[in-house]
């Protein structure tokens, strides 16, 4: 695949990639502070593109018919891209990622999919399957750009590293967001669950946080736990360092999910931070060394 360089500036077009990635404060930017510029710009240019169709996504003032339309747009434009046409900035930004780090078309269009899920309308107690599908679209696919752009080998270690984590970061965001997403009319919560411990599956019997939403939370909560261990598996096959960023994700998401579990599942609605103190910690452990506890260990 050869991708030639349009008209419009490239550098330009990775300065406001870096921009997006400023202006947003997201806790993804420290672990792409720690590569090397090449890879670092081009996980700037893969996150202003997931950023634009998120946005998409997520505008309230945008009509569903209006959000199919610029969804499909973006579909179009990542096979401009691949052709070598691109004409939106965020994916001229992506022309040299592309071509240095053969990044798969396939994951950008299963990250459009994703946004497409939410665009149809709020997501509301999924079943198990509908939400792993949710999951492989919105945070596996970003981490299957990412492996190679981090410089990790292709391969089935890389694959289930990437796909658990991706899994792990957001069912621990699910949970970290119940009660802010129940506000907007989502339940991410799956059906299964709410089913099986009496809970409502409607948004606002869940902002009310009945009682019986502790047990799915702690349930979900085991389930996100199992999932880092299976990244932290997978990464016996891998070289720990080559997916530094990736871990100090890791690190700071399995203290989001120990702090949940040690404070009780009964305040699953309450927000839950990290101190500056403790994410310096974090970056610190991750950063110089390879994770051997689980999240509860």
């Amino acid at each position: 695949m050869s991708v030639s360089a349009p008209a419009i500036d490239a550098r330009a077009a990775a300065r406001e990639a870096t921009a997006s990635v400023k202006k947003s404060g997201t806790s993804f930017a420290a672990g792409m502070a720690i590569l090397p510029r090449p890879r670092r710009e081009a996980m700037h240019a893969i996150y202003a593109f997931c950023r634009e169709v998120d946005d998409i996504a997520d505008d309230p003032d945008m009509s569903v018919t209006e959000k199919r339309t610029r969804l499909a747009e973006w579909r179009r434009e990542i096979e401009s891209l691949y052709a070598g046409r691109p004409t939106n900035s965020a994916a001229i930004a992506l022309i040299a990622p592309v071509r240095a780090f053969d990044l798969p078309k396939n994951e950008f269009l299963m990250m459009i999919e994703g946004m497409e899920m939410d665009a149809e309308g709020p997501i509301v107690a999924p079943s198990f399957e509908r939400l792993y599908a949710y999951t492989r679209r919105v945070a596996g696919s970003v981490g299957l750009l990412s492996m190679p752009t981090f410089g990790a080998p292709k391969g089935f270690a890389s694959d289930r590293f990437a796909l658990a984590l991706g899994d792990a970061l957001q069912l621990t965001n699910i949970l970290r967001d119940v009660a802010e997403d129940a506000s907007i009319g989502r339940v991410y919560l799956p059906s299964e669950l709410l089913k099986m411990h009496g809970a409502p599956t409607d948004p606002a019997g869940i902002a009310a946080l009945p009682p019986a939403l502790a047990k799915v939370a702690r349930d979900l909560g085991l389930i996100a736990s199992k999932k880092f261990a299976e990244a932290r598996a997978a990464l016996a096959d891998l070289d720990w360092r080559t997916v530094r960023p990736a871990l100090l994700m890791m690190g700071a998401y399995e203290a989001y999910l120990r702090k949940m579990t040690a404070r009780g599942w009964e305040h699953a609605g309450a927000p839950v931070r990290l101190s500056k103190a403790e994410k310096l910690f974090i970056a610190a452990r991750y950063a110089f060394a390879p994770p051997l506890k689980t999240a509860q260990g």
